[in-house]
């Protein structure tokens, strides 16, 4: 007979549930401006120390600390803070009409509005972006008209996808936003064949991809990662530590006795774990990224710590399996309030500016999803034409479908 104990197997538990506080201990934060800034030519194996420290810029005052603060125009980061507040409020306004009934379903990117703004003005046009369902800041960095968003997740008459997409995975190549796909982790392995397809053509355009917490106990994370390394594609990996993959906490997937960020370093790839609410800290960290890519210097994997401040969609009722205020109790804060505690401390934003800011953005908001509304909503008014299912899917229609078209009479 064996003398051993049974064997037992390790189930991660979040540190909160309904009724009982989150414990954020384990998030090892560091403080602002106390981890270095290597040189963007860093060998990947240096950056394991930074991959699991925590990079921050602004502290608890507003003020920009250590060797990661950039070097960032006024008028960037003013555009910064109304564009996430943009995001904020558009946002607001989408869940209101599905909760009308006017859109099918909709996702908010409440809480990680500074990743896509800030990393969006980090990047050059023709970069593409290979985003999830929570990175509309994206578009609104890149200021892709609000109505033409709205009739995609009405998928009315002037719906730009006609109606062949879920709300929200939009596609805007003009904008270097890439179709958003519901099937998470194949952004990585896109990303990286873009980034290498760059690089074949003798291009200077990067990629860009993004990922949740959960997405990377799939495989195609891991795929992304070997062919990035191995060929020193172009690219920036972005994995979104928002701490929940719909109901399950981010330590299922791996997170909880190492980083993220760690998995890149072990695949050979330059890792950085960066405040994903601190803007300067997002514009910083992804500047990096971009340069060490555009100078043929490889692949970098970035873990943004974050919270996902509200249900993962509105199919979801989060206080279901956490504590309803864990947001507030979030030790890296709000990124809203914090660029504008920053932008007020130097003089460049005030209370009055923020008020009618925020009026001004309500009514852009408010106009726009009038207009996209004139052209059809969810069961009350005009879809895309039943002709447009044949169109767009191949060069050039092959006979068949001009026989089934004329068949339909459209």
């Amino acid at each position: 007979m064996s003398q051993s104990k049974p064997l037992s197997l390790h189930v991660p538990e979040p540190t909160g549930r309904p009724g009982c506080k989150t414990d954020f201990s384990y998030l090892r934060v560091s403080a602002a401006g106390a981890v270095p800034r290597p040189q963007v030519d860093v060998s990947p194996s240096e950056t394991g120390e930074i991959a699991s420290a925590l990079i921050r810029v602004l502290d608890e005052h507003g003020n920009a600390l250590g060797p990661w603060a950039p070097d960032a125009s006024d008028e960037l980061l003013r555009f910064g803070l109304r564009t996430m507040m943009k995001t904020r409020i558009f946002d607001a306004r989408m869940v209101i009409a599905q909760r009308k009934k006017k859109i099918s379903f909709y996702m908010t990117s409440l809480g990680e509005e500074a990743l896509g703004t800030a990393q969006a003005l980090a990047l050059q046009d023709g970069d593409m972006c290979f985003p999830t369902y929570r990175q509309q800041s994206l578009l609104m960095a890149r200021e892709v008209p609000l109505k033409e968003m709205i009739c995609q997740l009405l998928s009315n008459e002037c719906d730009p996808l006609k109606g062949r997409q879920l709300p929200v995975m939009y596609s805007v190549r003009r904008a270097g936003f890439f179709t958003i796909s519901g099937n998470l982790a194949t952004q990585f392995v896109q990303a990286v064949g873009w980034g290498m397809a760059s690089a074949i053509k003798g291009d200077t355009k990067i990629a860009s991809g993004w990922i949740g917490d959960g997405a990377t106990a799939e495989s195609d994370f891991a795929t992304a990662l070997t062919f990035a390394h191995v060929y020193q594609a172009p690219v920036i990996l972005n994995v979104v530590n928002n701490q929940w993959a719909i109901s399950t906490f981010q330590a299922l997937a791996g997170g909880e006795s190492v980083t993220f960020a760690a998995r890149g370093v072990g695949a050979g790839i330059a890792s950085l774990r960066v405040d994903g609410n601190d803007f300067l800290a997002v514009y910083a960290a992804s500047r990096w990224a971009a340069e060490r890519a555009r100078s043929n210097l490889g692949p970098t994997l970035i873990e943004w710590v974050t919270y996902r401040a509200g249900p993962h969609s509105t199919s979801d009722d989060p206080s279901k399996y956490r504590p309803a205020d864990d947001w507030t109790n979030f030790p890296l804060g709000d990124p809203v309030a914090r660029l504008r505690r920053h932008l007020t401390s130097r003089g460049l934003w005030s209370d009055e500016e923020h008020d009618a800011t925020h009026k001004a953005l309500e009514a852009e908001v408010a106009a726009a999803q009038k207009e996209a509304e004139s052209h059809g909503t969810l069961g009350h008014g005009t879809g895309p034409s039943a002709a447009s299912m044949f169109e767009d899917v191949y060069k050039e229609m092959p006979e068949h479908l001009r026989v089934q078209r004329q068949q339909l009479g459209v």
